[in-house]
């Protein structure tokens, strides 16, 4: 997009943002609202304190990721019209990274707990490191070594061709 204004980018920026958001909200949601019912389950009371400590931080970090996945779209309601969508990119990529961090915490501290449940902590403990180096590598690694080479090798030629500051 050469020939955009700062304001069109913005607005563009913002969108894509959002669209992003949209993609995991869903999930947060959907894992948040799971959580929620849990502990009302029978065979919540046979947790160890470790188990429930695991599932605080599981509950807390879908909360978390909700506020953060939800904040672009609020801001932007009490923000509108008010010439401010670049500082809601800044903020709205700030709270997607948080967003998506806490969601991390958040699926590899429930399937800890789950795993230690069905299997033992051994178990557990192993995959729950899968997990969160799976989850850091791909969401967060893997694009951080992108920008450091200035490129993706990955990509074709004709996906080449972006403007420098979208990203």
């Amino acid at each position: 997009m050469k020939h955009e204004s700062h304001e069109e980018r913005a607005d563009r920026n913002f969108v894509e943002l959002l669209q992003g958001a949209r993609v995991a909200v869903t999930g947060v949601q959907v894992l948040f609202a799971f959580l929620l019912t849990v502990p009302f389950s029978p065979g919540f009371a046979r947790l160890d304190l470790a188990d429930r400590w695991l599932f605080y931080v599981a509950l807390v970090g879908a909360a978390i990721a909700s506020i953060c996945y939800i904040a672009p779209a609020s801001q932007h309601r009490v923000l509108f019209r008010q010439g401010r969508k670049e500082t809601l990119v800044r903020r709205s990529n700030f709270y997607g990274i948080v967003g998506a961090l806490a969601l991390a915490v958040s699926m590899t501290a429930a399937t800890t707990v789950v795993i230690d449940y069905l299997f033992g902590a051994t178990l557990a403990w192993v995959t729950a490191g899968i997990i969160a180096v799976l989850a850091l590598w791909t969401w967060f690694g893997q694009p951080a070594l992108s920008r450091s080479d200035g490129a993706d090798q990955e990509s074709s030629a004709g996906d080449s061709v972006r403007s420098s500051s979208d990203d």
